[in-house]
């Protein structure tokens, strides 16, 4: 049996996110996670693989408001709403994506670039702005958020403690940046998961995860090392790629919870790995 045990909502995309109880499963993720990114003038995303120093800024959600403030400085706080309304809007760019996002404010622009050292601006998606999943993964055009790819993606506690076995010094799961974390099963158990439920929501499991240089950033202190992806490498690498965590669509809209139980309705053949390593 499998069951949540940990939600995380990461507002801005590749700053600090938080753990909550239970979410909201909206149209294109759970409610509020990265609604918001950061771009440079030109309107390119940024995140953690080139500015490092984004981990140490944290969010929170308190009543209506999204709070801000650096990991080392909790007093020094932007307060933004979490739904904001400039106004303006402006072309961004995501990978391969581009579409409208709104401009959230000045002041919120001059916070960010004097805490990253770097000019850029704080922009929002609002629900008129539709980008789509891959397609050659997606089911039903389903859309997301300023996620990567997908809107959802899934870790079992259990491949984060295989990993850690195998480590001199552990990490934490904050490491991988998932939404849903969950306990019973074997490690990789999450890799099989084709369709799942939970709350009479279906899930289904589309693509596994590939990892990136973020995995080896201290979210404490911004830190680089060759770990995970060194020992990952080993044994979880297949066509030039490292896998951990599960990228997940769905069907449905509800309320889901920690202490929620999830149904393997059906599963896929697992992977091979290491065959090009």
């Amino acid at each position: 049996m499998y069951t949540i045990s940990q939600l995380f909502i990461y507002p801005i995309k590749s700053l600090g996110g938080f753990e909550v109880s239970s979410a909201h499963l909206t149209d294109r993720g759970l409610l509020y996670d990265r609604r918001l990114m950061l771009v440079d003038l030109d309107g390119q995303f940024l995140t953690q693989r080139k500015y490092a120093t984004m981990s140490l800024l944290q969010t929170a959600i308190v009543n209506c408001d999204l709070i801000v403030y650096p990991k080392s400085y909790p007093a020094d706080k932007l307060i933004l709403s979490l739904h904001p309304e400039s106004g303006y809007s402006m072309k961004v760019k995501i990978w391969d994506d581009e579409c409208n996002a709104q401009l959230v404010s000045d002041a919120a622009d001059e916070w960010f670039s004097k805490k990253l050292g770097m000019q850029c601006r704080l922009v929002y998606m609002p629900d008129e702005a539709i980008r789509k999943v891959d397609k050659r993964y997606a089911i039903d055009n389903e859309i997301t958020n300023f996620s990567d790819d997908y809107p959802l993606m899934i870790i079992g506690q259990a491949s984060l403690d295989d990993l850690n076995n195998r480590l001199d010094k552990p990490i934490p799961m904050n490491r991988f940046r998932p939404n849903i974390v969950f306990t019973g099963g074997e490690a990789f158990d999450e890799d099989l998961m084709a369709h799942i439920r939970i709350n009479k929501i279906d899930l289904f499991g589309v693509k596994l995860c590939a990892r990136c240089v973020i995995t080896t950033i201290d979210q404490t202190n911004a830190t680089k090392a060759k770990e995970p992806l060194k020992t990952l490498a080993g044994y979880r690498m297949a066509n030039n790629n490292i896998y951990f965590g599960q990228n997940i669509l769905y069907k449905q809209t509800g309320v889901i919870a920690t202490g929620d139980s999830i149904e393997m309705i059906t599963s896929k053949p697992p992977v091979v790995f290491n065959e090009t390593a």
